[in-house]
C-alpha cells in the first residue's frame, strides 16, 4: 500500500477510531508528538507499519521533523487529525510537494487572521478587537459593546473563553488567560508550530446573541451548528451539519449531535454561509471545521474554521448517521485518488448518534454539589436512555475509573471534562433526550456509585432518576 504519515498530537478524534480508517487506504507510519493512548492501543496498533515518537519542538524545528520521518518512510501524504498540529503539517507537505492545507492556512487556526479575512471578504462575524496589551483593552472597550469574550488566539475546545464586562474584568482575564495557555500548554494541548504566540494571542469580541428556537423544531438545541467538510485542491465541499445542546457558560461544549433537527431549507443556507466563510480562506487540501452561531429572524454569525474534522467523535457520528468516512475519503484526497463526494451538503440519514462530554455541572449549568469518582461500569445507563439506544465510552478521552471527577473551570473550558461517551438513538428527539436524562441523573448514580456498600439504597423501578448502579449498556 501506499505510505503516509500520520503526524499524532493531542486532541482529534480517538485513534481507535481514526487510525483503522487511514490503515484501510494507505500503509500508516505513525509520528507522535504527544504520548500515545496505551489504553486503546490493542486496538489502533495493529494498522501501523511503524511508529516513532519525538519532542514535536517548535516552528522550523518541527516543519523539519516532519519533513525527514516523511522522507525516511517514503509517505506520499503527511496527515493530522489534531488542531494544534495542522499548521506544521500544512508547512511540511508544502516543502515536500505534497497536498495539504496550503500556504494560508494560518487563517484556520488564527482568530485574529481569520476573522480579518471573513470581515473583509464580507462574511459575517462578531466586532472584535485583537488583544496584544493593556492598551488595547481600552480600546475594545471603545468600540464594541459589552458584555464581550475574551479568546485565546490560538487555543480549541474552549480553554481560556471568559466573559467581561468591563476593562478591569478584562485585565484579570487576560492574565488568567494566559496562565490557563501556559498550563494547557505544559500538557500538550497548545499550538505546536508558534508555542509562545499560542500562549500570549487574544482578542475581545462582540458576544452575539443566538435563538435557537427560531431555528430548531423543537426545544433542547443549542444556538450554533457546525458544519464538516473537505476543500479538495481548493474546491470546498460541505458534507453534513451536526447541532449541539447548549454550552456551558462562557462557551464550553458539551455534546454534538447529528443529525440536527433543521429543515432542509435552513440547513441549506447554512451549508452557502459556511462556503462563503472556507472560500475566503483559500485553504488547498484539508478537512474543514466549521462552526455557525444561529440568532433570531435568519441572522447568522461565523465562529470559527478549522482545517481539519470536528473533535471528540464527530468524524463517528457522520459515518454513523449519513454513511459517510470522511478520515477515508480525506485520507484518498491526500493521495490523489478518486474521491464521490455528494452533489451538496447531505441533510437526510438514518438513526442519530451523539458525543457528550461529561462535565461537573448540571443541565441548568449549576456546578455538582459533590465531585464522585467517575466509573463508567457503575452506571445503569439502561435506565437513562430510550429502549434500543446505546452508550458506550470512548477511552481514550475518559478518565481512569476511580478518579474524581474534576470540578468545572470556566476558563479551562474542555480542560475539565471527566469523560467521553458516545450515544446512538433511533432518531434525534430520542438523542436529545437521552442526552437530558443522563446530564440529570448522572451526579447522583456516579455518587451511589461512589458510597460504602453499606449506605447504598437500591430504589424502585419507578425512582425519579433510575440511576442505580449497575452493568453498563
Amino acid at each position: 500500500m501506499t505510505p503516509i504519515l500520520f503526524v499524532y498530537a493531542r486532541g482529534g478524534p480517538p485513534l481507535e477510531y481514526a487510525l483503522p480508517r487511514i490503515a484501510a487506504h494507505a500503509e500508516v507510519h505513525v509520528l507522535a508528538l504527544a504520548p500515545l493512548p496505551r489504553v486503546t492501543e490493542s486496538v489502533w496498533r495493529p494498522g501501523c507499519a511503524s511508529v516513532t515518537t519525538a519532542p514535536p519542538g517548535e516552528g522550523v524545528e518541527l516543519v523539519d521533523l516532519i519533513c525527514s520521518h516523511a522522507r525516511r518512510v517514503g509517505a506520499e501524504a503527511v496527515l493530522t487529525l489534531s488542531e494544534y498540529a495542522v499548521v506544521a503539517v500544512a508547512h511540511a507537505s508544502l516543502r515536500l510537494g505534497l497536498r495539504g492545507a496550503g500556504e494560508r492556512v494560518a487563517g484556520a487556526r488564527d482568530k485574529r487572521l481569520m476573522r480579518r479575512i471573513w470581515r473583509d471578504a464580507g462574511v459575517p462575524v462578531p466586532g472584535f478587537t485583537e488583544i496584544n496589551g493593556p492598551q488595547d483593552i481600552t480600546t475594545a472597550f471603545e468600540d464594541l459593546r459589552p458584555p464581550l469574550l475574551l479568546k485565546a488566539a490560538w487555543s480549541a475546545g474552549s480553554t481560556a473563553h471568559l466573559t467581561v464586562w468591563n476593562e478591569q474584568q478584562a485585565e484579570e482575564a487576560w492574565k488568567t488567560g494566559r496562565s490557563v495557555m501556559e498550563a494547557s500548554s505544559a500538557q500538550g494541548y497548545a499550538e505546536l508550530h508558534a508555542a509562545d504566540e499560542g500562549v500570549s494571542d487574544f482578542l475581545l469580541e462582540e458576544i452575539v446573541t443566538g435563538k435557537a428556537s427560531d431555528w430548531f423544531a423543537g426545544a433542547g438545541w443549542g444556538d450554533y451548528v457546525s458544519v464538516e467538510g473537505i476543500v479538495a485542491d481548493g474546491r470546498y465541499h460541505p458534507l453534513c451539519l451536526t447541532g449541539r445542546l447548549p454550552t456551558v457558560a462562557p462557551f464550553t461544549e458539551r455534546a454534538s449531535l447529528a443529525p440536527a433537527a433543521l429543515p432542509v431549507a435552513a440547513q441549506r443556507r447554512i451549508e452557502e454561509v459556511s462556503r462563503a466563510a472556507v472560500d475566503a480562506l483559500g485553504l488547498d487540501t484539508c478537512a474543514t471545521h466549521t462552526e455557525i452561531k444561529l440568532g433570531a429572524d435568519g441572522a447568522v454569525w461565523l465562529i470559527e474554521t478549522a482545517a481539519r474534522f470536528g473533535g471528540v467523535m464527530t468524524t463517528r457520528q457522520a459515518e454513523t448517521v449519513f454513511g459517510v468516512d470522511m478520515i477515508g475519503m480525506l485520507v484518498r484526497e491526500l493521495l490523489g485518488r478518486d474521491v464521490g463526494y455528494p452533489e451538496r451538503m447531505l441533510t437526510e440519514g438514518e438513526g442519530a448518534a451523539g458525543s457528550l462530554v461529561v462535565l461537573a455541572v448540571g443541565p441548568d449549568g449549576e456546578p455538582w454539589a459533590e465531585l464522585p469518582a467517575w466509573d463508567f461500569a457503575a452506571v445503569d445507563w439502561s435506565a437513562l436512555v430510550a429502549p434500543g439506544s446505546r452508550v458506550e465510552l470512548v477511552h481514550e478521552h475518559s478518565l481512569p475509573p476511580g478518579t474524581p471527577v474534576p470540578a468545572y473551570e470556566e476558563a479551562g473550558g474542555a480542560n475539565s471534562m471527566a469523560a467521553l461517551c458516545f450515544l446512538r438513538a433511533a432518531s434525534g428527539p430520542e438523542l436529545l433526550a437521552d442526552c437530558g436524562r443522563i446530564l440529570a441523573a448522572l451526579p447522583n448514580a456516579l455518587a451511589r456509585a461512589s458510597a460504602p456498600a453499606a449506605s447504598r439504597t437500591t430504589p424502585s423501578p419507578t425512582s425519579a432518576d433510575r440511576s442505580t448502579p449497575g452493568s453498563a449498556a
